[in-house]
């Protein structure tokens, strides 16, 4: 039997269960992804569209589907918090890694519209690391 991973939404509003049988794993850099989620790249699972279960709220979910490109994004109303959601041409389920719960198996597969990534991302790759706020903050 498959492992199956929770998710949800920072509000806890929304929850659900996917199984751990994810086909694709990517971290995209284009702009349209990086205005959806305000950072750097949005990382995405990619997995059959049934597998998934509600087990609370998905009345809460909004979807935006983008009038003439093909990107979507579904989040909780009360809190903004990005959750899975079936692709535009239907033949994928779309699972936001940051509302998962646990760590899937998969690993990224690619990141991919590099030629779009910012300076900023590449330079905050080198930057220090802290385990919490900067004392100064």
């Amino acid at each position: 039997m498959e492992r199956e991973i929770t998710g949800s939404c920072l509000c806890k509003s929304v929850e659900f269960v996917v199984k751990d049988d994810f086909k694709k794993f990517y971290f995209c850099h284009c702009e349209q992804c990086r205005k959806l989620t305000g950072s750097a790249h949005v990382s995405h699972l990619f997995t059959s569209p049934s597998n998934i279960r509600w087990s609370k709220g998905e009345e809460l979910t909004q979807r935006y589907d983008h009038p003439t490109r093909t990107f979507s994004n579904v989040f909780c109303k009360e809190c903004g918090s990005r959750l899975p959601y079936l692709s535009k041409n239907g033949r994928a389920l779309v699972v936001p890694a940051g509302c998962l719960n646990e760590e899937p198996s998969r690993t990224p597969d690619a990141q991919i519209f590099s030629s779009e990534e910012t300076g900023w991302h590449k330079a905050g790759l080198n930057s220090i690391k802290l385990n919490g706020f900067p004392e100064n903050t």
